[in-house]
């Protein structure tokens, strides 16, 4: 049978492991726990039992500390869990410490330090430069192709898979509107994403190279950007994304470590213009990652975007964003950008599904240009795994409340 009875090729098997905090019912306390199939591990309380070096590092209400702790303590402490699942010496001890997942109370996984978002589907940067300049030429604006866009965020909205999300208020103008005026987004939006979860922080002034990616990134999560787009059409010129941004961002309640994605790294698509020697990844080990995406609205699939298609990568979007000098810190979180395919239901968002709403989605629950109350978004996603096994991803879910 496989390790602890469960179902073979569950794609949260022992291969996985990601990790979560989490709290019991009627406890305040929370702890760091692995996802084993539908079961989560008290870490701390099994790394305890079993005498672990680590325990300290996991008996912690979130997963900074290990971040901070470095590549070969994420490899060690890893190692210990993956034997402390499967090794059938250590069953009887760790069993007491499983909980099912149904009975816990999740909860966002790490502090954030700080958050930026890029914008690095060259799909759905055409998508929306014909979107917004229809009139003609090459939708991709002239830099997108030498550096990966991207925009600073708010850390402290970032919230956990659950959460509801308030439609945000602000200023809005359609081009027919004589002036702007102030209410409800009437045209919210999803950015179907994937973030990146920094560990280790770099010192300020020393920009981070491309082969130290993951030394520095402890691993991966489902990210859903919300975005209003009539609030961002009238502030984005000249700064950029702000308001129509910055009120919520979610992630998924696991994070996914970089080790269990080693069967999934990809090369990246043919880069098409020389690049600066900070960013050319020519020579140096893939960096893509083949995470196959899939949105549902209100439980129904409306796109499957692929990662695999992404121009720029997590490695080239850190090496950028140190480049300056800019430092990190431990529970920085940065955001691919909306991720699109070259077919049409490979669109990350609905403003691309809809092509700005003017073809809107056929639902069994109706048609959808944007967002409505009570609307549920559901990200999830996989990766290949060893042996043709897959590597579940946390699934991000948030459910649009009235203004």
């Amino acid at each position: 049978m496989p390790p602890f009875d469960l179902p073979e090729g569950d794609p949260f098997g022992p291969h996985n492991l990601p990790y979560g905090v989490f709290s019991l019912p009627g406890a305040s306390e929370r702890t760091v726990g692995v996802r084993l199939g539908d079961q989560v591990l008290d870490a701390a309380a099994a790394a305890r039992a079993l005498g672990s070096p680590h325990a300290a590092l996991l008996a912690r209400p979130t997963l900074n500390a290990l971040l901070a702790a470095g590549r070969t303590t994420w490899s060690e402490v890893r190692r210990s869990l993956t034997e402390a699942v499967t090794d059938p010496a250590h069953r009887a001890t760790v069993e007491p410490f499983f909980h099912p997942l149904s009975a816990v109370t999740l909860h966002l996984p790490f502090e954030v330090a700080d958050y930026v978002d890029f914008y690095s589907s060259e799909h759905h940067a055409r998508n929306a430069g014909a979107i917004f300049r229809p009139d003609g030429g090459d939708s991709l604006l002239p830099n997108w192709k030498h550096l990966p866009i991207g925009y600073h965020g708010r850390a402290g909205t970032v919230v956990v898979s659950g959460t509801e999300i308030v439609r945000p208020s602000g200023q809005r103008k359609a081009p027919t509107d004589a002036a702007p005026v102030f209410g409800p987004s009437v045209r919210l939006d999803i950015e179907a994403e994937v973030g990146f979860v920094v560990g280790v922080p770099s010192a300020h002034g020393t920009p981070v190279a491309l082969g130290d990616f993951r030394e520095h990134v402890f691993g991966l999560t489902l990210l859903n950007d919300w975005s209003a787009r009539d609030i961002q059409a009238w502030e984005y010129v000249p700064l950029g994304p702000f308001l129509a941004k910055s009120f919520a961002t979610s992630v998924s309640a696991w994070i996914t470590p970089l080790e269990a994605l080693e069967d999934a790294r990809v090369t990246p698509p043919e880069r098409t213009h020389p690049l600066l020697p900070y960013l050319d990844d020519a020579a140096t080990e893939p960096a893509g990652y083949d995470l196959r995406i899939s949105v549902a609205l209100n439980g129904h699939v409306v796109s499957e975007p692929p990662f695999s298609s992404m121009y720029w990568t997590a490695a080239q979007q850190l090496a950028h964003m140190t480049v300056n000098g800019a430092s990190l810190r431990t529970g920085d979180l940065y955001g691919s950008g909306t991720v699109s395919g070259p077919h049409e239901h490979e669109r990350g968002s609905l403003l691309e599904l809809t092509w700005n709403g003017r073809d809107p989605l056929e639902l069994p629950d109706g048609k959808r240009a944007f967002l409505e109350d009570g609307d549920v978004v559901t990200l999830s996603a996989w990766a290949p795994g060893p042996g043709g096994v897959r590597v579940g991803l946390g699934e991000v879910s948030g459910r649009i409340a009235a203004g």
